[in-house]
């Protein structure tokens, strides 16, 4: 099972980089990115507040489950990891981590835009 889930939690968080990243690209996954986007942004700093800037439950999950395969010794970052599995690289933490908060304001500021945007549009079809 715990193999499943170790298999689960590397494609599901994957994957909600990606939709983070590029949601706001797509209309009709702009709303969905944005919500996405804001939730990571609190996870972030309002739950880093008492576990760490940068806490993330789905990487606290996964390491969980990593644990319990015999895994002990993982980044405190979920980036890391995933850049370094993928790459067979050992990048440097500190790096990683400005450029994924760069990136997530980067991904707020056009979540943003993009939302208010079409906001904005629809507001003018109702006139």
């Amino acid at each position: 099972m715990y193999v499943f889930l170790d298999k689960f939690f590397f494609v599901f968080h994957s994957m909600l980089i990606v939709l983070i990243l590029f949601g706001w690209i797509w209309r009709k996954t702009r709303v969905i990115n944005f919500i996405v986007v804001l939730l990571t942004a609190l996870s972030w700093t309002v739950l880093g507040i008492w576990y760490g800037f940068g806490f993330c439950p789905c990487t606290q999950w996964h390491w969980q489950v990593r644990e319990k395969l015999g895994y002990f010794d993982m980044p405190s970052s979920y980036t890391k990891f995933l850049i370094d599995s993928l790459t067979g690289l050992d990048v440097n933490e500190k790096l990683v981590d400005i450029l994924a908060v760069s990136f997530l304001v980067l991904a707020l500021f056009f979540s943003v835009f993009t939302n208010v945007r079409d906001w904005k549009e629809r507001q003018k079809k109702r006139k």
